[in-house]
């Protein structure tokens, strides 16, 4: 972190409660087992995709630093969305666009996920780059 200056590295305590709720309870299913969800940021004032790319690029190193110490398999929350783990384009690659980062942010739980919104917003009219996709109307994956 004194080398690349920026990045920000926080640590949030898992453990409790979270351990006796099923991972299949809640779309959340990073539960027993997990020691704590740890966030890198980055901060910074200047603007341009210059700026943003040298930044970014920060944080992807202290990434790299840090992955020996941490899971070995890139999990992720949902709230810190990571577009390193893939993007979606709302074609018909959806399902499998979207699975690249659906099973990191949801595990087991991506699945049914899609079967519910592809009920309850067919059109995906609610979408974002990393949003559960619908399924095509032929009705399977």
């Amino acid at each position: 972190m004194k080398e690349l200056e920026t990045p920000i590295l926080k640590f949030f305590p898992y453990g409790g409660i979270m351990n006796d709720i099923s991972p299949s309870a809640k779309p959340f299913p990073h539960r027993a087992g997990n020691i704590a969800l740890v966030e890198i940021a980055t901060n910074w004032n200047q603007t341009g995709a210059e700026a943003a790319t040298y930044y970014i690029n920060l944080t992807r190193k202290f990434y790299g630093y840090i992955t020996p110490f941490v899971s070995k398999s890139r999990e992720a929350y949902l709230n810190y969305r990571d577009f390193d783990l893939g993007i979606k384009h709302n074609g018909p690659n959806s399902y499998s666009e979207a699975a690249s980062y659906g099973l990191k942010y949801f595990k087991n739980n991506f699945d049914r996920l899609v079967e519910i919104k592809s009920k309850v917003d067919p059109e995906d009219f609610f979408r974002n780059e990393q949003s559960i996709p619908v399924l095509p109307l032929t009705g399977s994956i």
